[in-house]
């Protein structure tokens, strides 16, 4: 681990407003990390607090894209805390499993999956897939679905980066 998580304790009242917008932040190693830098935690979470709360990407899109850049950016961490809200959302054990291994049962889902591969390979959406995932969003739901995995894939390099580690042991 390269940056300890900063125990509650020891944040300031900058870094307590920071962290303000997400509950559990003291409990939470990925939060308690970003604790050390306060300026950035405040800029950062409000436009993560926008993908998980305001986005206009339905939410069970929202998380299959999440847990296909966690997996292809190998991370736990992201993968551990949006499993379960992938499956809160609907999002079954067999479609995840499909889901790593880049096949989906929906062509829908499969654009989602192929959205998040070229964006992570490429940096950008073929036009094929572009009108594949209009068949369901429109122009500001595909717009927050660039973001989001390009959000997740930031914070996918940062947890690995700074070796954010789980909370609990079965979360593994």
């Amino acid at each position: 681990m390269r940056l300890q998580p900063l125990p509650a304790d020891q944040w300031d009242e900058a870094t307590r407003q920071a962290l303000s917008a997400m509950r559990g932040a003291d409990t939470n190693n990925a939060l308690s990390t970003l604790a050390h830098h306060p300026a950035l935690a405040k800029s950062f979470l409000r436009f993560n607090v926008h993908l998980l709360m305001t986005s206009t990407l339905p939410p069970r899109i929202r998380e299959l894209a999440i847990l296909r850049v966690a997996h292809r950016r190998q991370c736990a961490y992201e993968w551990s805390h949006h499993v379960r809200m992938a499956k809160d959302e609907g999002i079954t054990d067999d479609q995840i499993a499909a889901m790593q291994r880049g096949e989906a049962a929906d062509a829908f889902d499969q654009a989602v999956i192929t959205g998040v591969d070229e964006l992570d390979e490429k940096s950008e959406l073929s036009d094929q897939t572009w009108a594949a995932l209009g068949e369901r969003l429109n122009d500001q739901q595909r717009m927050d679905f660039v973001f989001t995995v390009g959000c997740y894939a930031l914070l996918a390099m940062a947890f690995n980066t700074f070796g954010i580690q789980l909370e609990h042991a079965e979360q593994h």
